[in-house]
């Protein structure tokens, strides 16, 4: 699995548009709020343009791409907390999610209802942010006031818990994310353990039209938004990606390039997610099957063997290791062999994102 993505934002801004063509699935999509009830799951594999020509190298008889999970949760409005609209209840279904993609809306179009009257990127993301801020809130009370009483029965544990608990509240309560506070490692597991929504990476998608796509009208109030908070931005035409989902892939890459597109929505999601939450990819070829995998940045030989199988990590001896751009420019295993580039590495080493490697172990 690469990462997993919780999609929120108001109503009618096209998050389950959006969804659909992402995860190439065909959630209820209509021009009035609230059509997204129950969540929608969807799982789609991340294009991989490096492991489609490794594939024409080595012609395998089975390719194995790296997924995402994709969730996109009802339309939060102000005063969600409070149960207006349909409430923040469904903010549980995200609450686990590596990375959250904040869909707001950046076209006119009189068809589409929007819920506040006008289209406003500063507001509208304020009002989602206010109530993801204030769900947080209430989750940091309750764990606070829980480890009080752990501490006054001798649990020596909670007073370091509570301190760390006590910093959120005060950011929170400050109207700013949890993702601000500076934090050492053992404060930021403490933070983790709640499963906050403002403690984990965010990017906005700007849902745009082919107009937006030239004038960047709405875009310019959103991208201050986002340096305010150092966040991304992914610009995504839904109605465009809802067409290109109807293509075959050779069609797909012919109908960006008439829009003046490098590349598809997905793609542009899947490259600012790895960034965000710093992952790599490597590939391995074993017997039929020539495989993608994810791990973060960093990640040693070993832990990386372990994603595959936990017997590869506990009997791990070495790693056959080529760059792709070294095995793509020898044109063979064979011939990478022949030119020194194969390095045989050991248990410290750090994979590297494009990394072709085959683990050796002992059972």
């Amino acid at each position: 699995m690469g990462f997993t993505c919780g999609i929120i934002g108001l109503p009618n801004v096209g998050k389950s548009t959006i969804f659909n063509a992402l995860a190439c699935a065909h959630a209820p999509a209509s021009n009035y709020p609230f059509c997204t009830i129950e969540p929608n799951k969807g799982i789609v594999q991340v294009p991989d343009s490096r492991l489609e020509r490794i594939a024409r190298i080595i012609k395998p008889s089975k390719v194995t791409y790296t997924h995402l999970e994709f969730f996109d949760i009802a339309g939060l409005v102000q005063g969600a907390n409070r149960g207006e609209g349909l409430g923040n209840q469904f903010l549980s279904h995200i609450r686990n999610v590596d990375v959250i993609a904040h869909v707001v809306r950046c076209f006119k179009d009189d068809r589409v209802t929007h819920i506040y009257g006008s289209i406003d990127p500063v507001r509208d993301t304020g009002i989602v942010n206010t109530e993801l801020i204030l769900a947080d809130l209430e989750t940091v009370e309750k764990r606070i006031e829980k480890t009080v009483k752990m501490l006054r029965v001798g649990d020596k544990r909670s007073a370091a818990e509570v301190e760390v608990y006590r910093k959120a509240k005060s950011v929170l309560e400050a109207g700013k994310p949890v993702r601000m506070l500076k934090l050492n490692e053992k404060e930021r597991e403490i933070i983790k353990s709640l499963s906050l929504l403002t403690e984990k990476p965010i990017f906005y998608v700007a849902n745009i039209d082919e107009k937006e796509l030239k004038e960047k009208r709405w875009r310019k109030p959103l991208e201050e938004v986002a340096r305010n908070e150092d966040a991304k931005i992914v610009e995504i035409c839904g109605e465009v990606e809802a067409e290109v989902f109807e293509l075959s892939v050779e069609e797909r890459a012919e109908f960006l390039k008439d829009l003046g597109l490098t590349e598809s929505g997905l793609e542009k999601l899947v490259r600012v997610g790895y960034e965000l939450l710093s992952l790599v990819t490597f590939y391995t070829t074993v017997g039929p099957e020539l495989r993608a995998w994810t791990v973060l940045k960093g990640t040693r030989a070993p832990q990386a063997a372990g994603k595959i199988h936990t017997d590869i990590e506990r009997g791990f001896v070495k790693a056959e290791v080529v760059s792709y751009d070294d095995f793509v420019t020898a044109g063979s295993i064979h011939a990478v062999r022949d030119k020194g580039l194969l390095r045989i590495e050991g248990k410290d080493y750090k994979i590297k994102d494009g990394d072709i490697v085959y683990f050796r172990f002992s059972a």
